[in-house]
């Protein structure tokens, strides 16, 4: 009998102990911060694919966008923010908001899909952006823009997703160099980062973008592999961005991985342990 009680008293504070631990690590996600790992090359060369980081959500104070999701379709798995919160959407407000800067990288729920999106903070409310020959003007003056040589990476499949870059100097085969432009950008307020060039395409040409008040207007730094604000969210983009859909900034990669899984530690990139984030 005691064997007995010892063993159902064992099982149930192994399930204290998981239940407090989903418990700490729901609230640690919540309120503090959210892990993140980059799936796409939209934001390179700031961001890679397989670029493992933490999103600060104490930075911009808490929505309903801040209650953590969980998105693993493969298994039927596909909880929502709004599921959790969504008692609190709606009025575009936050608790204990703060203003994000132009030139934050900024994860953020897309408007409709509700898929998280992190992309570079380029219009805020009132600015008019207009994009002329790739070049990004903020209420009628071009920002400043220098070129920085050449971006070059293996064309290889990257990622789980096992994407192909695209390429400015034509497609190449497998393990050849795969080339593209690169610039620096400087924002109004000083701030600098690289952006990549491809080709020529409608996006490096645009209509004047008035941004509502309450919204913001982002773009990816690889500038021809993104769909971002420069799209309507009915073109596949995400339009203007509601303040309240924020999640939180990027600010530094935890480590990076090269290969199908972060799991994976001999593809780990060494150069990108704790890697801030500009």
């Amino acid at each position: 009998m005691a064997a007995k009680e010892k063993t159902g008293n064992a099982f149930v504070e192994t399930i204290k102990t998981i239940f407090w631990a989903l418990l700490i690590a729901g609230v640690f996600r919540t309120l503090f911060f959210q892990p993140f790992w980059i799936p796409s090359g939209s934001m390179k060369e700031t961001l890679l694919i397989g670029d493992f980081l933490f999103v600060n959500k104490m930075a911009y104070g808490y929505s309903y966008a801040s209650c953590p999701s969980l998105m693993l379709p493969g298994v039927g798995i596909e909880i929502d923010a709004k599921d959790v919160c969504g008692v609190f959407d709606g009025d575009n407000e936050r608790l204990f908001g703060s203003e994000p800067e132009r030139g934050d990288v900024v994860v953020f729920r897309h408007p409709v899909s509700g898929r998280d999106y992190i992309k570079r903070l380029i219009g805020l409310p009132g600015d008019k952006v207009q994009i002329k020959n790739g070049v990004i003007s903020l209420n009628g003056t071009p920002v400043e823009v220098e070129d920085a040589g050449t971006f070059e990476e293996v064309m290889a499949p990257q990622g789980p997703q096992q994407l192909r870059p695209r390429c400015e100097n034509g497609p190449v085969g497998q393990g050849a160099t795969c080339e593209k432009s690169r610039q620096i950008e400087t924002l109004p307020n000083g701030v600098s980062y690289p952006t990549l060039n491809i080709t020529n395409q409608q996006s490096d040409n645009t209509g004047v973008y008035t941004v509502p008040e309450g919204h913001y207007f982002f773009m990816g730094d690889n500038r021809d592999n993104s769909a971002d604000s420069r799209l309507a969210q009915r073109a596949g983009g995400v339009g203007f961005v509601p303040f309240e859909n924020l999640i939180g900034r990027a600010d530094r990669i935890m480590f990076s991985s090269a290969g199908r899984s972060m799991l994976f530690f001999w593809t780990w990139r060494g150069d990108r342990f704790f890697e801030a984030v500009r």
